[in-house]
């Protein structure tokens, strides 16, 4: 497809303009708005034409989400089956796979998780040991999934799986899309520090997937596994072109998609006042308000601090110009997104730091009564997850070495071992 000139993309942006003068109002369900957004091409405009997209590339879908942010209108659903699984089928799966499923995640119509990580398959994810075995004209899932965000009120998974145990651990691995209202299927909620279950454990028993459900090839999941992760790491580290809207999650079983968005954003407002006034405690801006107001911002180191850590957000919002920058020439975000994910934890950590610090005792309280809320206690309890989810730093740092750097890359003695002869994950001794 040829570049948008400008005459175009000034064209694109007046018709979303008019659209939304026309289309929105606060008063639909939310269901009905995001199947309006898919049907007109301006959920996500970068999927193909039909399918809640408009075929266009990165750098040209953003002055739809310029409009849609000036109208002060709700964004797109926002789930893992947006973020990644429409994506993977878009790049991977079938024109039957394409036609059943993306307008329903455009449409905010379905949510769906990652069935991904395991107990001993983190980091080392192709050590993953999930079975899926073929029993007539059905696999069978048996195992185990972890950290598996959503998946309380998910439609769907996508599923990674070995399906080939006499081959090396990366030649093994399927990619199923599985129905997760089904026999066999038990979530449970995986209870954090600060109080919350944004993850949980997902246990398989003989639950069955069609061969419809397979994405891509058997036994070519790795791909699609590095993908997927690929896309994620793009949204964590600020690639993501439309914002998504929070006060509602997609799918019928999550029971949103039936509420008033004027509703919704009044309950969201309404949650924003009961909790602390300090929305976002891990940006600079917060850090310096709360040193200001607890009388810290003349202390010397306390400045050193807040100086560091606002140099590191400046430099990060820099790498993200240059990221779009790439973007408009029509290069793709590749590796380079690691750094961005390195950033938002090693703020998150400085943040938690220096918050503390400059709370003293009353970091160890919670509560509205305490300086900000509480907002600076619980985001001490939260930001451990930020140097894990999508990747732990490590691998990020490994990315960076050695395909940013090109350094060699580490030595791996079990590349080409059959994955039977392992001793890996859970199957150690």
């Amino acid at each position: 497809m040829p570049h948008l000139d400008s005459g175009s993309t000034e064209k694109l942006r007046a018709e979303t303009r008019e659209w939304l003068r026309t289309h929105w109002r606060d008063d639909l369900t939310i269901g009905a708005w995001w199947g309006m957004l898919a049907e007109a091409g301006y959920a996500f405009p970068t999927w193909p034409v039909g399918w809640g997209g408009l075929g266009l590339r990165r750098s040209e879908a953003r002055p739809v989400a310029e409009e849609i942010a000036r109208a002060g209108a709700v964004g797109p659903p926002g789930g893992v089956g947006q973020m990644v699984g429409g994506p993977i089928l878009i790049e991977y799966g079938t024109p039957e796979q394409r036609r059943r499923w993306l307008p329903a995640l455009a449409a905010g119509a379905e949510s769906w998780c990652q069935l991904f990580s395991e107990p001993g398959a983190g980091s080392d994810l192709a050590s993953l040991q999930l079975r899926a075995e073929r029993h007539g004209e059905r696999w069978l899932l048996n195992g185990q999934k972890l950290w598996a965000r959503e998946a309380e009120g998910a439609e769907r998974g996508l599923a990674l799986a070995r399906t080939d145990s006499s081959v090396p651990k990366r030649e093994g691995i399927t990619l199923f899309v599985v129905d997760l209202d089904q026999p066999g299927v038990e979530v449970r909620p995986i209870r954090q520090m600060n109080g919350r279950a944004s993850f949980n454990e997902v246990f398989l028993t003989d639950v069955a997937v069609t061969p419809d459900r397979v994405v891509g090839e058997i036994g070519g999941g790795w791909p699609l596994a590095l993908a997927s992760v690929s896309y994620e790491r793009a949204e964590v580290g600020g690639a993501g072109v439309l914002r998504p809207t929070r006060i509602a999650a997609p799918g019928h079983r999550a029971g949103g998609l039936d509420r008033k968005i004027r509703e919704l954003t009044e309950r969201a407002r309404a949650d924003e006042r009961r909790e602390p006034a300090v929305r976002k405690p891990r940006t600079p801006a917060a850090l310096i308000a709360l040193a200001l107001e607890v009388g810290r911002s003349t202390d010397p180191l306390v400045r050193q601090r807040l100086a560091a850590v606002h140099a590191m957000a400046e430099a990060d919002r820099l790498r993200n110009l240059r990221l779009r920058s790439a973007r408009r020439q029509g290069r793709k975000p590749g590796p380079e997104v690691s750094l961005g994910k390195l950033v938002g934890s090693e703020v998150g950590r400085r943040a938690r730091d220096i918050g503390l610090s400059v709370l003293g005792a009353e970091g160890m309280l919670t509560g509205a009564g305490t300086t900000g809320g509480g907002a600076f206690q619980q985001m001490a309890l939260s930001v451990q997850s930020l140097s894990i989810a999508g990747g732990t730093d490590e691998i990020q740092r490994n990315l960076v070495g050695e395909r940013v750097l090109g350094l060699p890359r580490e030595p791996e003695a079990d590349r080409d071992v059959p994955f039977h002869h392992l001793r890996v994950g859970t199957q150690q001794e």
